[in-house]
């Protein structure tokens, strides 16, 4: 068995698919997946609208990098051709189509083949972010933890 590891910076709906993609489809040769979500990348990990109350212990950068930052993965944008959020409806329209699942579907395949995901703690601090914000099942982790598992692993993505 060989190690895979991806640093998901990014987050854009179509970079974020990618990612998932590959994570899914090393998993499924039997590899072993840690993706470690950073920055924008964290989140793919948040919990939808409405399902956390916001932190009053923010600060008020925090809390605007919060606000600012969309909750869910269904909610990001894509890379190109967003158009104010029209292009993502009309890429999973095309996507639903071809029958391509959508990130979420993806995120939930990953974690049912055994994908580790872990969430920047640093990252999580610099944009107000807390554990109750993020989905269920991941890891918490700095820096360090990720070039552990980095270290060992014949393939390391940044996206």
């Amino acid at each position: 068995m060989s190690k895979k590891t991806i640093i998901v910076f990014s987050g854009d709906y179509d970079k974020l698919m990618a990612a998932f993609i590959i994570a899914n489809g090393a998993a499924a040769m039997d590899d072993e997946v840690t993706m470690f979500f950073t920055f924008w990348g964290l989140a793919a990990l948040r919990k939808p609208v409405g399902a956390v109350a916001n932190s009053a212990d923010k600060s008020g950068l925090q809390k605007a990098f919060s606000a600012m930052l969309p909750k869910h993965a269904e909610k990001l944008g894509l890379s190109r051709f967003n158009f104010a959020g029209a292009g993502r409806s009309m890429m999973k329209k095309v996507m639903k189509s071809e029958n391509v699942m959508t990130v979420a579907e993806l995120m939930e395949t990953a974690r049912e083949q055994g994908v580790k995901m872990i969430a920047c703690t640093m990252s999580m601090d610099v944009l107000g972010i807390g554990k109750d914000e993020l989905v269920d099942g991941i890891e918490y982790a700095g820096v360090a933890t990720y070039l552990s598992e980095a270290d060992e692993s014949n393939v390391n993505l940044f996206i």
